[in-house]
C-alpha cells in the first residue's frame, strides 16, 4: 500500500511540475513579410531577401514560396518562424523537359536553423526575421545585400512552376 501511495505521489508531483509546459503555449503574431538569407555553397554567394507572405522568391534554380511568417510578442522570448515551400527545377537533359522537385516544406525557425533545415547539396536557406510592411519610399531606398543575378528575387506567379507539376 505504501508503494502505491508513493507512486501516486510521484505521479501527481510530475503532473504538477509538467503542467506549466502544457498550458504555456506561446501566442504568436502573423507578419506580412519574411526576411530570408540564402547561400550558394559552390560560389559562396549569399543573398538576403524580403518577401511578402504568398509570394515566391527565386535564388539560382530554387523557388521559395512563403506561406506564413509568425513572431512571438515583444515581451516573450524572441522567436521568428516561417512556413516555406521550396522546390527546384534542375537542368533538363537533352530532349527532356525539366521537372520541378520538392526540396523542403515546413516551418523554419530563426533561433534554431538546424531544427528544421533544408537539405540540399548546393543551396541553403535560413529565416532571419518576420517584418512589418514598410512604406513604398523606404522600401525602394533600402538595398538588398549580396549580388542579385538577373531573374532572381521575387518572381511573378506566371514565372513559377505550378505545384501540380511537382513530383511527390
Amino acid at each position: 500500500m505504501r508503494n502505491a501511495s508513493l507512486h501516486l505521489g510521484l505521479l501527481l508531483l510530475s503532473a504538477v511540475l509538467l503542467w506549466p509546459s502544457y498550458t504555456s503555449a506561446r501566442a504568436t503574431i502573423d507578419y506580412p513579410i519574411v526576411q530570408l538569407r540564402s547561400l550558394d555553397k559552390i560560389t559562396a554567394r549569399t543573398q538576403v531577401f524580403e518577401a511578402e507572405v504568398g509570394k515566391t522568391i527565386k535564388f539560382g534554380s530554387v523557388f521559395i514560396k512563403v506561406q506564413a511568417c509568425r513572431k512571438a510578442p515583444e515581451l516573450e522570448q524572441p522567436e521568428s518562424a516561417a512556413f516555406l515551400q521550396i522546390w527546384e527545377t534542375p537542368p533538363a537533359e537533352e530532349d527532356a523537359e525539366a521537372k520541378p522537385e520538392w526540396i523542403f516544406s515546413g516551418w523554419m525557425f530563426a533561433s534554431s536553423p538546424g531544427l528544421s533545415a533544408m537539405d540540399h547539396p548546393i543551396y541553403d536557406v535560413w529565416v532571419l526575421d518576420c517584418l512589418e510592411r514598410k512604406d513604398e519610399q523606404s522600401a525602394s531606398e533600402e538595398a538588398e545585400t549580396g549580388e542579385i543575378k538577373e531573374g532572381e528575387g521575387v518572381v511573378e506567379d506566371t514565372e513559377v512552376p505550378e505545384a501540380s507539376e511537382l513530383e511527390e
